[in-house]
């Protein structure tokens, strides 16, 4: 077992993405993304399914061409899908990919 604090947990650019993974198994990936105010993450195809949680600030997620947004304490839940990410004022989210066996 392995806890994280994700208050504390420091994130890095989108650049930097791979070192935002906090645990990761065959079959699935858990990783911390953070966006700055006015900051994106670039369009991207997903290949599992994804479970987000945003657990501080508000973002405007476009997911296969429909927008949403979604706000602190929200959690969201995406098929293989491509989509991208907007703040406004910055967010912090906790990713779960589930890769299809």
């Amino acid at each position: 077992m392995e806890m994280f604090d994700l208050k504390k947990i420091k994130a890095y650019p989108y650049a930097k993405r791979d070192k935002n993974i906090l645990y990761s198994q065959s079959n699935f990936k858990v990783r911390i993304i953070e966006l700055p105010p006015n900051g994106e993450m670039p369009t991207c195809k997903m290949d599992s399914y994804v479970i987000f949680y945003i657990f501080k600030g508000e973002v405007d997620i476009d997911i296969n061409q429909e927008k949403k947004k979604f706000s602190e304490g929200q959690c969201f839940i995406t098929e293989p899908s491509i989509l991208s990410m907007k703040t406004k004022n910055g967010v912090k989210i906790l990713g779960v990919q589930i890769t299809q066996q």
